[in-house]
């Protein structure tokens, strides 16, 4: 791949600036740079789904591009097409097949041999693309992709419209990996993955025949794969690579910034020097003037050469209030039954639970068996089959969705608070504690990164002052730093909490009294080994039977 004078930016604010570089095939390139730098945006370009301002990217030999998106919902469809055959859609082969038998039939009824000829080359070019695409053996890598993400048999007949987003993301992966193009972009693949399954896509990405592009916070698994990373620099609005594994390059990189600093430190004082002299003798005549002139010119030079330093990272600082205290009990739920169709299993069946204020609450399972949907039900975002949820008469709700379906994508940051009822100058306050400032407050909600989106949603849900917060995975998306300080804030909010989520790290730090686990409807006290359980072993259950598929 070759970066040729690429330039890209969003109104006033320059992401990339006459970008060069030469990037060889079958790398593994992790890539990496601060929030805001422009990750995304670059693969975005790499699949034509952004123009830049000027310059462009090369790929040699018509290369096919695939993309895992780290939000995944527009990858994954809401049809009643089945997971199955939703994978087995990543080689057309079905299609190239019905082709070829087409193109057979036809040879057979043509006499002319002009036309002969031309249907022999068609079937020519047919049969290598099914070569390509390993047509004997294209089953047998479909099912051990299928294996390998842990996809369990009572899964691939299921529909996609009742798929959660933990098995969509599976689902995606596994549709690319079977797919097997010359690139791959992956945009936070590890975010769903349990353990066993992080495994088998390391392995799989190592023997990995083509070129791999990776976004990821997830430092273990850019040390397993990458052969080099691509840092992108917010400071210079440029590009650097760095041979080897994510750990050399911070090696390199902190090398390379303590220079910088030291070089920046010389020409400090050189700066002061020559100031001092064109302070003492600007007003002087002849050879003092002169003096200062020369210096005046040299400290032109310097300033123009100036090192300009990396601002020290900003964090978020998360402020959760409550209006009022909340009921005593702020939730009841009673013989709660929920199915997507009538046609469809029981995903929810005769569960009873209620909560006490103040407490915090733990929804733990499989992907798949209901937790996303059991905080919509209570949300009023879906209508049970049967049973009730009692909401107290007191209780406030603040709620944190998953894939942030409480956003406006077409508007701007600051149009998605006009519901706040806060003047414009309070709102651009809570917004920089989110690391939004000046204009980035009109960037479109729908060009942000989707750990900017979480952010965003943070805000929001910050200025509910909700006594009562219903939280989906909130730590999706946000780097290892941030999740710590929303942990921090979320321990001490004094409100009730009901989590859903399969970060250890994270749960840890709440203070989680009690956890139901679905879809059995077990309540027991907090086990952080119940927890690495279901983060590590998802989909353990039915593994044995998707070994036996």
């Amino acid at each position: 791949m070759e970066i040729r004078n690429l330039s890209m930016s969003f109104g006033i604010q320059e992401l990339y600036n006459n970008v060069n570089l030469y990037i060889k095939e079958q790398e593994k390139t992790g890539i990496v740079g601060l929030n805001g730098s422009g990750k995304t945006t670059l693969f975005k370009i790499m699949l034509h789904m952004l123009e830049p301002d000027s310059g462009k990217i090369i790929f040699e030999n018509n290369s096919r591009i695939e993309w895992l998106p780290q939000v995944i919902e527009d990858e994954v469809p809401n049809s009643n097409l089945t997971v199955y055959d939703f994978i087995s859609l990543g080689r057309p082969i079905e299609e190239l097949s019905t082709k070829l038998q087409r193109l057979y039939e036809d040879f057979a009824n043509v006499k002319d041999p002009q036309q002969q000829n031309n249907i022999y080359n068609l079937i020519d070019k047919t049969q290598k693309k099914l070569e390509y695409w390993n047509y004997y053996s294209a089953e047998s890598e479909l099912l051990k992709i299928i294996d390998g993400m842990n996809i369990p048999t009572s899964l691939l007949n299921q529909k996609l419209l009742t798929l959660s987003g933990g098995q969509k993301s599976k689902v995606a992966f596994a549709k690319l990996l079977y797919s097997n193009p010359e690139i791959m972009l992956l945009d936070e693949p590890t975010n769903h993955l349990d353990d066993e399954t992080k495994n088998f896509v390391t392995n799989y990405l190592k023997n990995y025949k083509g070129s791999v592009f990776v976004i990821s916070h997830d430092t273990k698994f850019l040390n397993e794969i990458a052969t080099q990373i691509l840092y992108l620099d917010k400071r210079t609005k440029n590009f650097k690579l760095y041979e080897g594994n994510y750990d050399k390059f911070k090696k390199l990189s902190a090398i390379e910034e303590e220079n910088l600093m030291n070089q920046a430190k010389i020409q400090d004082r050189e700066e002061a020097k020559l100031k001092a002299i064109i302070d003492k003798y600007a007003t002087s005549s002849g050879k003092r003037k002169r003096m200062a002139q020369d210096r005046e010119k040299k400290l032109e030079r310097l300033q123009k050469e100036r090192i300009n330093l990396l601002p020290k990272i900003k964090t978020v600082k998360v402020i959760m209030e409550m209006n009022r205290e909340g009921n005593r009990v702020p939730l009841q739920v009673n013989n709660l039954k929920f199915q997507y169709s009538s046609d469809s299993p029981l995903l929810i069946d005769n569960l009873n639970f209620s909560l006490t204020n103040g407490e915090k609450f733990l929804i733990v399972g499989e992907n798949g068996v209901g937790k996303s949907t059991l905080l919509k039900l209570i949300m009023g975002i879906l209508r049970p089959l049967s049973g009730e949820i009692i909401v107290g008469n007191k209780t406030d709700i603040g709620y944190y969705a998953q894939e942030h379906e409480l956003l406006d994508y077409n508007k701007n940051i600051l149009d998605n608070f006009k519901d706040s009822q806060i003047s414009e100058k309070i709102l651009r306050n809570v917004l920089g504690r989110f690391l939004f400032f000046g204009d980035d407050v009109y960037k479109k909600v729908s060009i942000l990164s989707p750990g900017e989106k979480s952010r965003v949603a943070l805000a929001k849900l910050s200025l509910k002052k909700a006594n009562f917060l219903i939280l989906d995975e909130p730590t999706n998306h946000l780097d290892p730093e941030t999740q710590m300080i929303i942990a921090e804030t979320f321990r001490e909010f004094k409100g009730t909490m009901l989590v859903v989520s399969h970060n250890p790290d994270f749960v840890d730090h709440l203070g989680i009294e009690r956890m139901l686990i679905l879809p059995k409807g077990e309540i027991t006290y907090y086990d952080r080994d119940v927890v690495e359980y279901y983060k590590e072993r998802n989909f353990s259950n039915d593994i044995k039977k998707s070994k036996r598929f």
